[in-house]
């Protein structure tokens, strides 16, 4: 997702109970900006939130927080992109 002046680029680790992974991956999949990257074994994921603005980025990141099956979720990087499109 782009904003008309940027991007917002967030990475998330998630501790998901392995037995809802499925399911939490299955949710993940409808929200619009997110990306999975990587699911282990343990239920740990990594997930990317791409969006225009920092309002859209920290709703998604609640909506995930609060999925059920998700236990913890951290926010261990974020970018802001100014001209995504320029940058190497």
């Amino acid at each position: 997702m782009r904003g008309p002046s940027g991007i917002n680029i967030s990475s998330v680790i998630l501790g998901v109970l392995p037995a809802d992974g499925v399911a939490v991956t299955s949710g993940l999949r409808k929200l619009e900006g997110v990306e999975i990257h990587a699911v282990g074994e343990d239920g740990r994921m990594i997930v990317t939130i791409e969006s225009g603005d920092e309002d859209n980025t920290s709703n998604t990141f609640e909506m995930i927080r609060q999925m059920p099956g998700v236990i913890s979720a951290s926010l261990v990087f974020h970018q802001y992109e100014s001209d995504p499109d320029e940058e190497a």
